[in-house]
C-alpha cells in the first residue's frame, strides 16, 4: 500500500514540475505588451 501512495505522490510531483516548467520556461520578463502599445504590426482602423 505504502508503495502504490509513493508511486502516486512521485506521478503528481512530476505533473507539477511539468505544469510549472511550462508555465514559467519561455519568457524571460512576464507577459507581452498589447501590438496597440508597443505600436506593433496591426493596420489603422
Amino acid at each position: 500500500m505504502g508503495l502504490i501512495l509513493l508511486e502516486a505522490l512521485l506521478a503528481l510531483v512530476v505533473l507539477v514540475v511539468i505544469v510549472w516548467w511550462t508555465m514559467f520556461a519561455g519568457r524571460k520578463v512576464g507577459e507581452p505588451q498589447p501590438a496597440e502599445k508597443q505600436g506593433g504590426d496591426l493596420p489603422p482602423r
